[in-house]
């Protein structure tokens, strides 16, 4: 494995830095403040090309690897995570699942305007009594002819009234259990599709989340992704890869944590020197910088294997489960070191221990890592 990164992404992590310090945030307190959509914000990564990073350009993509789709995330996290997780969530979910796994048809449709901003995609497999187990799908999609109906309540869902095209996960066969679970492209538009009220949430506030109902939704059958039963699979697949990109935006927490941390203790004077010349905050910041270093090799490291077509379950887990937990501990630390302003909004590190919190949770609990984790090491 190759430290050195190339001049292509070399440049795609400089513009990613640039878009967040320069655009995203001067807006961040209020979005986070009045739980505002950015949707200018989006739509100017659309142009950046940072929404279809490693789509293939033939469907309008940027065509990329998943190197310096990790570093823009890297990058924009520092900033602001609830605009990240868009970018995430269209990316890691949507695009590559489709790319991945649709057909020629749903591809030339649908990821053109998904890479250029056009419409936004969600990717919806979480229910009220199907969270980290997965399998317990209720959501039904009954095929009748030429089509299927589905109907159910979808829970969590990231993009929930911002997107415009849906990847919904469901039951096609329940004697099968989770091999009668299919998955469907689901357009916004379509009657009987109703989006719940949003939720009031601890962080990445200014990103969307809502319950969705499927009312007898129809969907036509070439709006299905693979063959019945291939729902689950899917899903998994779909979500190993997203664990990178959750992976890469802790780590951006972190380091956005502890890069305010480190100039507000250079800054910062106690007893009289600076507060970074005291061996109980140099210390908190050598931990917090080694932290985020080992978190940085296992996400690269995840994003190497899944660029050279290894399996990447293993790595995408160990790097989601190690790198949030630094998020939340960095971001905790960083606080801490800015003592009574670290309680306060406008210097960021409050919003950003907020934000870290729910990378130990979406795409996959840490509990959930560890069974994937130890399953790995064990099988042998």
């Amino acid at each position: 494995m190759d430290f050195e990164l190339n001049e292509e992404q070399k440049l795609i992590k400089e513009a990613a830095s640039n878009f967040a310090n320069q655009v995203l945030l001067p807006t961040i307190l209020e979005r986070d403040e009045t739980q505002t959509f950015p949707t200018q914000e989006i739509k100017q990564l659309a142009e950046l090309g940072f929404m279809g990073m490693m789509v293939n350009p033939i469907y309008g993509g940027s065509g990329l690897d998943t190197l310096s789709y990790v570093l823009a995330m890297e990058e924009l996290s520092k900033i602001d995570a609830a605009a990240s997780v868009v970018m995430s969530v269209n990316n890691s979910l949507v695009c590559w699942g489709l790319e991945k796994y649709g057909s020629s048809q749903q591809k030339e449709k649908y990821l053109p305007n998904l890479c250029n901003g056009e419409k936004i995609g969600a990717f919806c497999l979480s229910e009220p009594e199907a969270g980290s187990d997965a399998t317990s799908q209720k959501t039904m999609a009954v095929k009748k002819g030429d089509y299927y109906e589905i109907t159910g309540t979808k829970n969590w869902i990231t993009n929930g009234s911002s997107a415009s095209i849906y990847l919904v996960i469901a039951q096609t066969d329940p004697k099968k259990g989770y091999k009668g679970i299919s998955v469907f492209i689901v357009e916004k538009d379509s009657p009987g599709f109703v989006v719940g009220p949003k939720e009031n949430k601890l962080g990445i506030r200014s990103s969307d989340t809502h319950s969705l109902q499927f009312n007898a939704v129809k969907v036509p059958i070439e709006n299905r992704i693979g063959e019945e039963g291939f729902g689950f699979t899917f899903a998994m697949k779909t979500l190993s890869g997203g664990r990178i990109g959750i992976a890469a935006q802790a780590l951006g927490i972190a380091a956005g944590a502890y890069e305010l941390a480190l100039n507000y203790a250079k800054q910062r004077e106690a007893f009289g020197k600076s507060i970074s010349q005291h061996q109980a905050i140099a210390f908190k910041l050598a931990q917090m910088h080694t932290k985020i270093e080992a978190a940085r090799n296992l996400v690269y490291k995840a994003a190497w294997e899944k660029d050279q077509g290894m399996n990447y379950d293993l790595s995408g887990a160990m790097a989601k489960l190690y790198a949030s937990e630094v998020a939340m501990k960095v971001s905790t630390e960083a606080v801490q070191v800015f003592g009574g302003n670290g309680f306060v909004k406008e210097y960021h590190v409050e919003r950003l221990m907020r934000d870290a919190k729910i990378t130990q949770i979406y795409e996959g609990t840490s509990e959930i890592q560890q069974m994937v984790i130890s399953r790995a090491i064990l099988k042998n």
